[in-house]
């Protein structure tokens, strides 16, 4: 409304649960409402109105049979809120015609009445609010601005305002007219001199939610931020928006969140106006949304921008356009174009700028991902093309989906910050320090190790080491081990190496099901054995130990606890060994003593990957050791191997082999032994020391080298 209005209506309701400064957290419905108009130029009053509205469900908390009086006969004879807000409309428009003015406001008690209560109510029953409903005065700010040493308006109360002026409270045996009473009270007295006071503070409740892009650069305010978990999968921004009818959301302010595999995982990040707003959105805690009760947690800006800030200028380019419904197409023929796509969409959908309404995700080499995004002018438009909804175009059936401009940006990022291995610049050749130890993976039926399950995809060796506390002294050197599915993401699970059975034992005894962030892990005791059968592809069951499959899941990247004095370096020769060789070297001696609990710090992540710049080939995949072991380096390039053809050659190739002389074997049976492949290549003739060497790797050896392997000879 205008923020010249004539006359004030001041209004109260009353819920059947919950009233005061809890109201509307409930979720229960209005039960009564009374209104008095306030003449702002003759200082008068009009006919004070009081009228009780039937709820779908008659049944009355025992706070609010107390505080109102009412009964459940009573509201049996009232009208249903549709016809009360009908009626509260016309009486007062006729009384404030009657009084010879043009224009009025609502006066409340504080917001919750209008923005906790009849909003969300009649978002749920689809009703239409008379436009009176969305404009407000609240009394408790009016009172502060006058009244500056009153105490903070949140604090205000009615009997702390008539208190602090100096009025006697007016008292009634009906529920709903003290209340009202009291507020014409205070505001004739705020009015009236000395204060002379101007009601000029009019808050709105936004008409519906307003979509737009969010840059990463955006500073976002954590105390107007909330997390809704427990949302359906299909629900869009505007579905979150209307779950929280009556709040005002910031333009662009829902996000949906997506799981590691592009899909919505029931999550939105929503930001508000300000924190009043985020704070009554807090109140909707466990409200619900159809059949499902959502969860709101606090949140921050960070996280907010996590998921909604965004750097293409694409993305900036194709959500520049307002007021556009946005559809996700999924599952899209990777040779599709955009006449295809605007063909399958028909012409009772059009897209708005035809072909430049259309965003296609693609990864960073430009290979289509088979994802793409379309906006339509209007809502009719989009619900005829959600009818389009698992139909073929091509020999694929396409999933349409309602989507955010967040969303746009989330899979924008995503798809765009994934590593492609065949992007990726060869590793630079620098100077490798020894490792300080053997591998500590081996064989065994000692149960020193334990099994984490359940880990969230995001967590890190840090975390795992947070996790498990005081136990952390208990865990061998390069005993953790991440293991990592064939994408090459975190499977959720995770071994870790003890220094004795007993320390495993008291491991699973003490952080089974412990949380870790928002997740609970599983905690098991499991011998060496075990361990390895898992990190090679097996599963571990009831029933015992399954073999491992041909395709293996992964270990992590290689990471190192502990860097040896830069003089115990390697000799240059050995940096350029063929690629992936999985012979054991014999480790250089260490010339320091290595830290107690020398695994996974920060510092040596960060050295490693900023210093190395490893690209995947040599990550994945790696023989089941410690991800802190080396064992192989990748092949120079070319013009670095021919510099090193000329250093002195390698001790395995002084007996006369030169390179390019050695051979790979892929399919090995996995009872192979070093015999069957001497008589493989019987007929060759071998000198007995060409050999002698490879030969000593025997059966330890073979332990770290996964099926479908390379054996290099």
């Amino acid at each position: 409304m205008a923020s010249h209005s004539d006359t004030l209506v001041v209004f109260f309701g009353a819920t059947a649960g919950a009233n005061g400064g809890k109201l509307g957290s409930d979720e229960r419905e209005l039960i009564l409402l009374v209104w008095q108009i306030v003449d702002l130029h003759e200082k008068k009053v009009g006919k004070l109105q009081r009228c009780l509205v039937k709820p779908d469900s008659l049944d009355l908390t025992e706070q609010c049979k107390e505080e109102t009086s009412l009964t459940v006969d009573e509201l049996l004879k009232a009208e249903a809120l549709d016809s009360v807000l009908q009626q509260v409309q016309q009486s007062v428009s006729a009384e404030v015609k009657a009084l010879g003015r043009s224009s009025y406001t609502l006066c409340v008690d504080g917001p919750l009445i209008i923005r906790q209560v009849l909003h969300p109510e009649a978002s749920k029953k689809n009703l239409v609010l008379p436009e009176c409903f969305y404009s407000f005065v609240d009394l408790r700010k009016e009172f502060h601005k006058c009244c500056p040493n009153s105490g903070p308006a949140k604090d205000l109360t009615l009997s702390s305002m008539l208190d602090y002026v100096c009025i006697p409270p007016v008292e009634d045996q009906m529920a709903g007219v003290t209340e009202v009473e009291n507020m014409v009270l205070i505001a004739l007295h705020i009015l009236d001199e000395p204060y002379n006071h101007q009601f000029t503070g009019f808050e709105a409740v936004k008409y519906k939610f307003e979509s737009g892009a969010c840059s990463k650069t955006e500073a976002v305010d954590s105390e107007t931020v909330i997390r809704a978990r427990g949302l359906p999968w299909q629900s869009s921004d505007q579905d979150i928006a209307r779950f929280f009818k009556g709040l005002n959301i910031a333009k662009g302010g829902v996000a949906l969140c997506l799981n590691a595999q592009g899909r919505r995982n029931g999550e939105a990040l929503v930001r508000f106006i300000n924190s009043e707003h985020r704070d009554m959105a807090l109140e909707r805690h466990k409200h619900h949304m159809g059949s499902r009760y959502i969860e709101v947690y606090k949140a921050t800006g960070e996280e907010f921008l996590k998921i909604a800030g965004g750097t293409s200028n694409e993305v900036t380019q194709f959500l520049s356009k307002e007021n556009q419904v946005i559809i996700r197409m999924r599952g899209l023929p990777f040779t599709a174009t955009p006449q295809d796509v605007l063909g399958f969409l028909g012409a009772e959908s059009p897209v708005t700028d035809a072909t430049e309404g259309l965003l296609f995700v693609k990864y960073p080499d430009g290979r289509p991902t088979g994802d793409a995004f379309v906006l339509f002018a209007c809502e009719e438009y989009a619900q005829n093309a959600l009818k389009k909804h698992k139909q073929i175009l091509g020999k694929r059936y396409i999933e349409l989906f309602r989507s955010t401009a967040a969303e746009v940006q989330q899979v924008l990022n995503r798809y765009m910050s994934t590593p492609l291995i065949s992007t990726l610049p060869p590793p630079p050749m620098v100077q490798m320090p020894v490792m300080a130890a053997q591998p500590f993976l081996t064989t065994g039926t000692t149960r020193d190790c334990v099994r984490l399950r359940g880990l969230p995809y995001t967590a890190a060796i840090e975390d795992i080491l947070e996790f498990m506390g005081e136990h952390t002294i208990d865990i061998k050197p390069h005993g953790v081990h991440m293991v990592l599915n064939q994408q090459g993401r975190p499977s959720g699970d995770a071994f870790i190496q003890m220094k004795s059975s007993d320390r495993a034992f008291m491991v699973s005894q003490k952080c089974h099901k412990k949380m870790m962030k928002d997740r609970y892990v599983e905690v098991f005791q499991c011998s060496t054995e075990e361990m390895s059968y898992v990190l090679m592809g097996g599963t571990l069951n009831r029933s015992g130990l399954s073999p491992p499959p041909c395709k293996l899941p992964c270990l992590s990247p290689p990471t190192y606890a502990a860097f040896t004095n830069p003089a115990a370096m390697l000799p240059t020769e050995a940096l350029y060994q063929p690629p992936l060789l999985a012979t054991p070297r014999t480790p250089q001696p260490p010339t320091h003593q290595a830290p107690t609990l020398a695994y996974y710090p920060p510092q040596a992540h960060a050295q490693l990957y900023m210093n190395m710049n490893m690209n995947y080939t040599a990550y994945y995949p790696s023989p089941p050791v410690s991800p802190s072991t080396m064992s192989y380096f990748a092949a120079p390039p070319g013009s670095m191997a021919a510099a090193v053809a000329a250093q002195p050659p390698p001790a395995m190739l002084q007996h006369g082999a030169q390179h390019g002389a050695l051979v790979r074997m892929q399919g090995l049976p996995y009872n192979a032994g070093v015999k069957d492949i001497l008589s493989f290549f019987q007929g060759y003739q071998y000198a007995p020391d060409e050999y002698s060497s490879m030969v000593q790797m025997s059966d330890q050896a073979r332990s770290l080298i996964q099926p479908k392997e390379w054996l290099c000879l």
